[in-house]
């Protein structure tokens, strides 16, 4: 994928976000199994960074968890963080920033420089081109403890008939299959309005080349989610 390609697709994910942000927190009420159960194997001494936090239901949880380590959430969505610093106590130790990953500089003046965990949940589909995913992987590889821990999700939205039955033509958006890679996807959006998606398909190969790459070893997989308790599938991954 071309440098233009994934801008544009950066770009239509950020309008999405932004004009139907309110619509998707909606649907956002709760926490999905998966993470339920990747937040019962954290200490409540971990410094945890949280990669599109969204309107901030992970960091609810945690507080009513009584987690006492540091909760940063990053999220390119204004009205995502303002929803998620609503009634927030004023004595805490979650800190929400706006932030996009596609920029390099995402991380500059973090509240702290290192953390014990980073998670990533129903993000990296959103992230266009195996050379942007690299970038970001490599960066949160730095910004992890040397015995630090990356725990991510991914939407496998193709093994749901009613989701593939969402899937739109590029020439929607003005491109064509050929300027895009192999697992990319358009999914419509139909709650409060019409709307596209940009979404990557990962197949298990991509992700072990991808944590390889960025030097990290895969300590664990495992689906979750959705009727069938398997449209998100979560990985462990540790830095070498």
């Amino acid at each position: 994928m071309d440098a233009e390609t994934a801008a544009r697709l950066i770009d239509l994910n950020r309008r999405f976000y932004q004009t139907f942000a309110s619509q998707f927190s909606a649907t956002r009420q709760r926490l999905q199994p998966g993470v339920l159960r990747v937040l019962d194997q954290i200490s409540n001494q971990e410094n945890i960074l949280d990669l599109g936090c969204g309107n901030g239901e992970l960091g609810k949880e945690l507080l009513s968890r009584g987690h006492q380590g540091f909760y940063v959430g990053l999220d390119a969505t204004a009205e995502f963080l303002n929803i998620a610093q609503e009634n927030l106590p004023p004595t805490t130790s979650i800190t929400y920033l706006q932030r996009d990953l596609s920029n390099p500089n995402w991380d500059d003046d973090l509240p702290i420089s290192e953390f014990d965990l980073i998670l990533a949940f129903a993000l990296l589909h959103h992230i266009p081109g195996s050379d942007l995913r690299k970038q970001i992987l490599e960066k949160i590889n730095a910004l992890l403890h040397k015995n630090g821990r990356f725990i991510h999700s991914e939407w496998q939205f193709l093994l749901s008939p009613r989701l593939r039955d969402r899937i739109q033509p590029w020439d929607r958006i003005g491109l064509d299959s050929k300027q895009v890679d192999a697992g990319d996807h358009l999914i419509d959006w139909r709650r409060g309005g019409q709307g596209l998606r940009y979404v990557h398909s990962f197949s298990h190969y991509e992700l072990d080349s991808l944590a390889e790459d960025s030097g990290f070893d895969i300590l664990e997989t495992f689906a979750s989610d959705g009727k069938g308790g398997n449209l998100g599938l979560y990985q462990i991954w540790k830095r070498v």
